[in-house]
């Protein structure tokens, strides 16, 4: 078992690797750029995880619908899963893994935007919901660890961190989607 200070130059040191990625840093911009064009257009994102990456979907989607940092209307911003009678009614009928892609099919418009998160890449909901994002005509943003997993050759914009242990990943995604959070805020004010 580590002691605190070794946890965090772990975490120090997997926020030092991401910052050295300049395709990362590139990604992340060019996510920013698709994000803000297509909510200044009125257009959704849609945002969407599982365990961990599901409360970093409904985090993206609190810090844009409500605020982060500025004072400012609302953007419509949803996090797919968290009405619970859908996700229930739907898997229990068809599948887990087709939830959010019947959501995407309900709420995704072209120029949209679609955020899936998995620190595996691998996901099957999330990678269903992928599909039918880029189906739709919605760009496809993919927060993955290292290697991207399915989601990689699905995302038009593809940010994954230099890891493969889901907790520094996780931790790199908080600070990416921060990022995108702030630039997205500032873009649409």
């Amino acid at each position: 078992m580590s002691d605190i200070q070794s946890y965090l130059r772990g975490a120090a040191d997997a926020l030092s690797t991401a910052a050295a990625d300049t395709a990362l840093a590139d990604g992340v911009i060019r996510a920013v750029a698709a994000v803000t064009a297509a909510l200044r257009a009125g257009k959704s994102v849609l945002v969407a995880g599982n365990g961990g990456s599901m409360a970093d979907a409904q985090h993206i989607a609190g810090e844009l619908t409500a605020r982060f940092r500025l004072e400012r209307p609302g953007l419509p911003v949803l996090a797919l899963g968290t009405n619970a009678a859908t996700l229930t009614a739907w898997s229990n009928d068809y599948d887990y893994a087709s939830a959010y892609a019947r959501e995407v099919e309900a709420y995704g418009v072209p120029g949209g935007v679609f955020i899936g998160l998995s620190t595996s890449g691998n996901s099957k909901n999330i990678v269903a919901a992928a599909e039918k994002a880029r189906a739709r005509g919605l760009t496809v943003i993919a927060l993955t660890g290292a290697g991207g997993g399915k989601l990689a050759a699905l995302a038009d914009i593809l940010l994954a961190a230099p890891s493969t242990d889901t907790p520094r990943i996780q931790e790199v995604h908080i600070a990416l989607y921060h990022f995108l959070c702030e630039q997205v805020e500032a873009g649409c004010a």
